[in-house]
């Protein structure tokens, strides 16, 4: 059975490029994007989509109430059949409707090692703050903010000639490693929660 995944974006989408070609090239077996979706009609993500002949589709937030914004999304998910839903840079918060109904089939991707500086602006975080070692999560999505239970993390030394800006470029490097493998164990029925674990499956 192929797994359906349908992928929630909001800007360039190099998270979703990797996943992509993790599927293209066989690292991913048994999968398939059906459908990218975005809160932004100018995301560069929706193009990489269409290249790879994946369907893309913009919503308009501004059409529609929260409430609604969420059912919309929930009629785009249901009309391509979607198995995971995925967050690749998707800066809209989640109503607890989509979060129940993707209920341990939903995954994000966040550029700290959670719980460590969640929310908007994670890598400015952790440089202003003087943290010596940064990274990435990629985690199940619950009602908290990047607080579901964590898949994979990979640690990024901060370098004393570190920039926010080349800090962010070397916690993405990791980010485009980490994301597939953890798609790869979900689509492979190697994912089990146990309260706050994850524990892999052989």
């Amino acid at each position: 059975m192929t797994v359906k995944i349908a992928v929630l974006v909001s800007g360039r989408g190099s998270n979703l490029q990797a996943i992509i070609e993790g599927i293209e090239k066989g690292y991913i077996r048994n999968a398939a994007i059906h459908v990218v979706i975005s809160n932004k009609a100018d995301a560069y993500a929706l193009e990489r989509a269409r290249n790879h002949g994946i369907s893309a589709v913009f919503l308009d937030p501004k059409e529609y109430d929260r409430a609604g914004y969420d059912r919309a999304i929930l009629n785009v998910l249901k009309q391509y059949d979607t198995d995971l839903l995925l967050l690749a840079g998707y800066f809209r918060p989640l109503g607890n409707e989509i979060i129940e109904v993707y209920k341990n089939r939903m995954l994000n991707i966040h550029p700290s090692l959670l719980p460590a500086f969640k929310g908007l602006h994670a890598q400015k975080q952790a440089f202003e703050y003087g943290a010596k070692v940064a990274g990435c999560t990629v985690h199940f999505v619950d009602e908290g903010l990047d607080s579901g239970p964590i898949i994979i993390q990979k640690c990024v030394p901060v370098l004393p000639e570190d920039t926010e800006e080349t800090l962010t470029e070397r916690i993405l490097e990791q980010e485009h490693i980490i994301y597939p493998e953890a798609v790869r164990l979900f689509v492979e029925g190697k994912l089990k929660i146990e309260g706050r674990n994850v524990v892999f499956l052989s």
